[in-house]
């Protein structure tokens, strides 16, 4: 036994989302659980109901406890809010139980009230809590305009993070540009941040795109822009629309769509009304499918609001870039995506809110002869590997086992 295994204390993970739930933050969380369990004891609060797939059960596998948990749809908005703040709350008593002193509490920024009681409840037991930040509260909220930056409510949220990130003994950002923010709060240190990028769940290789992908199947334009996933408060469905809607007259050029989420939804009342001849809707893509939807497409756009930096990072981001596809990208160019865009030369960066120049950029991504985009997006890719980061997250915990002071980076 090395000595590092003789290092008391366990680790608890609480997400709302880990299988069987299909959502990328369910397969973020169940990834880091399973390299975890590699070397010490595991036990995951899970808020997804339903039998486990096997390969989250069976022997080396992390001990799920189910919290009950009701969620609704992100469009109803109080239904959902009074849902979460149950969850959250039976969280807090789960922590209670479970953690003792020395154990390290791993959680991340879904929903945004989780974060709080895990810090409380780590501060009230003598645990170490770390927190993956995939999105920074209030500012997420305030982007979206579902807040205004000076009011009540925001300032009380900001006061909670000053809080939450002074109990907290390690803040996972996924973005670069998430650093600058973090330090304008108080509670926080730069030795506290650690920053793990998330990373490519495909083998990275440039795929060919071919006339026999089942997803082109009926598509008379020669270069395919795509829009997958989530499209959620943070993303503009607007500005997609409003650039196919400039380029209905380009034969050439036509667009290719499936996702979910308030965003997808308000992308199919705008085609309901306007019926434009360069739009086609398909189904949810699931995982198993998703190599050869991403393979269809010549280019995808990644549509967010404005004030993204330091706030998201795209997590499908990573899987465009392994097969092989350029990107534009609708966000400030300081944002962690879009750094990686323009360093790398993967595509083009457009200001939010810039229909005018989305529907431009397309355009010169279909008349670019840069054959070699697709080689640079491919070792890109392969920089954000799933191993590297599981060693990282491993490193963290480990690191917060022995210390519940973390040592700044250099």
């Amino acid at each position: 036994m090395q000595p590092q295994d003789k290092i008391a204390g366990k680790i608890v993970v609480a997400s709302q989302h880990y299988p069987p739930d299909p959502s990328t933050t369910a397969a973020i969380m169940a990834e880091i659980a399973c390299r975890l369990v590699t070397e010490r004891d595991v036990v995951v609060l899970s808020g997804s109901p339903g039998a486990l797939p096997d390969s989250q059960t069976g022997p080396g596998k992390p001990r799920v406890i189910t919290v009950k948990n009701r969620m609704a749809g992100k469009a109803a908005l109080v239904r959902r809010g009074l849902s979460e703040l149950l969850f959250v709350l039976r969280i807090f008593i789960a922590l209670l139980r479970q953690l003792r002193r020395g154990d390290v509490v791993l959680t991340v920024t879904a929903p945004f009230m989780l974060p709080y009681v895990v810090a409380a409840a780590a501060w009230l037991k003598g645990a170490r809590s770390a927190l993956i930040l995939h999105d920074l509260f209030p500012d997420v909220l305030v982007m979206a305009g579902l807040l205004k930056p000076h009011s009540i409510v925001t300032g009380a949220m900001r006061a909670a993070n000053g809080l939450m990130f002074r109990a907290l003994n390690a803040v996972i950002t996924i973005g670069r540009d998430a650093e600058a923010p973090l330090l304008g709060y108080s509670g926080m240190t730069r030795s506290k941040i650690r920053f793990i990028p998330n990373w490519a769940t495909l083998v990275p290789a440039a795929r060919p795109v071919t006339s026999d992908n089942p997803y082109r199947a009926g598509l008379t334009e020669r270069f395919i822009v795509g829009l997958s996933g989530n499209l959620g408060f943070t993303h503009d469905p607007d500005i997609v629309f409003e650039a196919a809607r400039l380029l209905r007259d380009e034969p050439d050029i036509g667009f290719l769509l499936s996702g979910w989420g308030i965003g997808f939804e308000r992308l199919k009342q705008l085609q309901a009304e306007a019926n434009l001849p360069n739009i086609v809707f398909v189904a949810r893509v699931e995982d198993a499918e998703l190599e050869a939807f991403l393979a269809a497409a010549d280019l995808w756009i990644i549509p967010y609001r404005k004030d993204v930096a330091g706030v998201s990072v795209p997590s499908r981001f990573y899987n465009v870039l392994a097969v092989g596809r350029p990107v534009v990208l609708v966000s400030e160019p300081e944002a962690e995506a879009a750094l990686t865009v323009v360093e790398s030369g993967l595509g083009w960066v457009v200001t939010p809110g810039r229909a005018d120049q989305l529907a431009e950029a397309i355009r010169a991504a279909s008349r670019s002869d840069d054959d070699a985009m697709a080689g640079r997006a491919v070792k890109a890719a392969a920089r954000f590997d799933r191993s590297v980061a599981m060693n990282a997250y491993a490193g963290v915990i480990d690191e917060l086992l022995r210390n519940p002071v973390l040592s700044e980076q250099r």
